[in-house]
């Protein structure tokens, strides 16, 4: 698949709440959990997250620091939520990041750290 067809199914899942596909979920994301809670520990990073695209479908796992683990549309809304009103904004600069990163067969994992103000 190429970038821009990649980003196209990024974008209907992430921007224009498409549905995530959680098989895709479970065969390329949840093996890796272990790895990324270590990371958010390493990294003292507020919450982690990571998307994938095969064959037209899309997945996502997002981790908080507290443990919880979202999976596919619950970890879409969760990073809405903890994003506010810069999510669209953030996953529009993100996206094409993402696409590249998956065509070079990369899976894109994010660490958050925020800033209280």
């Amino acid at each position: 698949m190429s970038i821009k067809e990649i980003k196209k199914r990024l974008e209907l899942a992430l921007v224009k709440n498409g549905e995530m596909q959680y098989q895709l979920y479970e065969y390329e994301l949840q093996e890796l959990i272990d790895d990324f809670r270590t990371s958010l520990i390493e990294d003292r990073d507020e919450f982690l997250f990571a998307v994938t695209e095969h064959t037209g479908d899309v997945a996502m796992v997002l981790i908080e620091r507290s443990g919880a683990t979202h999976i596919n549309e619950v970890a879409r809304e969760r990073l809405m939520d903890l994003w506010k009103g810069a999510y669209l904004q953030n996953m529009k600069k993100m996206i094409p990041v993402f696409a590249k990163q998956l065509n070079q067969g990369e899976i894109p994992v994010n660490g958050v750290k925020t800033i209280r103000t």
